[in-house]
């Protein structure tokens, strides 16, 4: 008995050490994502426009927000945001990192991957300002290139066909050499025997990556899916600063629609309410991803 009594008091130790540890996670969680989304829910079965008493009305704002066309529209924009921006970015991220695991030089490895990370460490209210220098029609210095090269020159920021190109650009401008760092450490990972029983099977290097590298950085790559897919839904300053949603709404995206119906129309419940829906959708795609690669492995 006085045996029991020391091991589960041994195994009481142990879960509390592993709870402290925890608990700051927890906390965070709580906090900053659980709380909002329950306050949010809260508002948005209220119409309230942050001045007079809240009225509460159940769920018609969420009634509303299926026959509002613009809010469909912004969010049609943000998949189309996604569509040009996770893709290219997921490519051009496992490119560099299997790229830069070949330079055999550590300084110049280093380097480089300073040089794609710096990007990321900036704030994106640098970054817009930046890349707003380099898209102005006239003085932006890539009109100035093209021009030089007797090409003409493009509106970019000013052309509703281009626009959102041109935020998908910067987004992966940014967020490439955080990635590039994740997938390099995830090949680090891979143990070298691997590559060298491959080889001595005739493999090319085509075959090693696609038979070897590739598999094995699933875990990584669905990270990476994920939190790319989160930033191609939640880019509102980046929007705000480079175009404010136009031109002729070509880049309002769900967020900045979301923005402008809490801060600029004084509707706060139903904003909160859209905030919610995009919520459950950025869960939604998660789940799904999660999904697809469980059932692959």
């Amino acid at each position: 008995m006085k045996q029991k009594g020391k091991m589960s008091g041994k195994k009481m130790k142990q879960m509390l050490v592993t709870y402290t540890f925890v608990l700051p996670d927890f906390i965070g969680l709580l906090v900053f994502i659980i709380i909002p989304i329950i306050y949010s829910f809260y508002m948005s079965l209220y119409n309230w426009n942050f001045a007079n008493i809240k009225e509460f009305i159940g769920l018609q704002n969420y009634v509303t927000m299926f026959s509002d066309s613009e809010w469909w529209q912004s969010l049609g924009r943000t998949f189309k945001l996604t569509l040009l921006y996770v893709p290219a970015l997921f490519i051009l991220s496992i490119l560099f990192a299997v790229l830069i695991n070949y330079v055999k030089n550590e300084k110049a490895a280093g380097f480089v991957k300073t040089a794609f990370l710096l990007p990321y460490s900036i704030t994106s209210v640098i970054a817009s300002c930046l890349w707003m220098f380099l898209y102005m029609d006239r003085s932006g210095f890539i009109n100035v290139f093209l021009k030089a090269f007797g090409l003409k020159g493009e509106k970019f920021l000013g052309s509703t066909s281009q626009a959102m190109v041109c935020i998908a650009v910067v987004l992966i401008w940014i967020n490439l050499g955080y990635n590039i760092i994740l997938f390099l450490s995830a090949i680090k990972d891979i143990p070298y025997s691997y590559y060298e029983a491959a080889k001595l099977d005739g493999a090319n290097s085509w075959q090693i990556f696609w038979k070897i590298t590739f598999p094995l950085l699933k875990p990584t790559s669905v990270f990476v899916l994920i939190t790319s897919v989160i930033a191609s839904f939640q880019c509102l300053d980046l929007i705000m600063v480079m175009t404010g949603g136009g031109p002729a709404k070509s880049t309002e995206v769900a967020s900045l629609y979301i923005y402008k119906q809490s801060f600029e129309m004084m509707k706060a419940g139903y904003g909160a309410g859209l905030s919610v829906v995009m919520f459950l959708i950025l869960t939604v795609l998660a789940v799904i991803m999660l999904k697809i690669n469980g059932k692959e492995e």
